[in-house]
């Protein structure tokens, strides 16, 4: 079947995009009304804990001020970090929050489903915020030793009832608290990769 000319000029007319221009406002603010900025910014969720991060794991950790150190951890936070303890009679090692991202966990575990820990939440670690002083020479030259920051007696009462479960459970297995006391090290030749903890 052949189209003639006429058929031609009408498909083209057809399928032609025909753009719309657009008028003009008549009116112009005197001021740009602001618009909200769109934020790109995901919303924060709470991390998926590791499989093989369960309460009890005996965790070892890679950065901070106790690197090296093997910690029994306790619970996920809400902001995801990990509470772990020492447990502080152990090796020293206070309640304290860490990053998942800097531990290994280990294959030893302990019973802490007799240690409560309900009440230990993000808060509960924030610092008191301090008004700031203006500074003064008295005060630049005065002794600062007597206004550091000592631990309140709630917290030390809490970290005795949490020690006092762990300890519990760590005496059930032997060694173990032998083994809570030792640092972690690596000798030449060995990769924490390659290692099966």
């Amino acid at each position: 079947m052949t189209l003639g000319t006429g058929s031609l000029l009408l498909v083209h007319i057809r399928f032609s995009v025909v753009q719309r221009l657009e008028m003009a406002p008549k009116y112009y603010a005197a001021q740009e009304a602001p618009k909200p900025k769109v934020s790109r910014k995901a919303k924060a969720a709470t991390p998926a804990l590791r499989s093989t991060i369960t309460p009890g794991t005996v965790l070892i950790l890679l950065a901070g001020r106790f690197r090296g150190k093997r910690v029994v951890f306790l619970k996920q936070l809400a902001s995801g970090l990990l509470l772990v303890t020492g447990p502080y009679k152990v090796n020293g090692i206070p309640l304290r929050r860490v990053n998942a991202a800097y531990v290994i966990a280990t294959s030893t575990s302990v019973d802490v489903s007799a240690v409560d820990v309900a009440k230990f939440d993000d808060a509960y670690f924030k610092k008191a915020s301090v008004p700031k002083i203006p500074k003064t020479e008295a005060a630049f030259f005065e002794d600062k030793t007597a206004a550091l920051s000592k631990l309140p007696e709630s917290r030390v009462a809490d970290q005795k009832k949490v020690d006092a479960a762990v300890v519990a459970a760590v005496a059930k297995v032997p060694q173990l608290a032998k083994y809570l006391k030792g640092t972690f090290t690596l000798t030449n030749g060995q990769f924490p990769h390659l290692l099966k903890f």
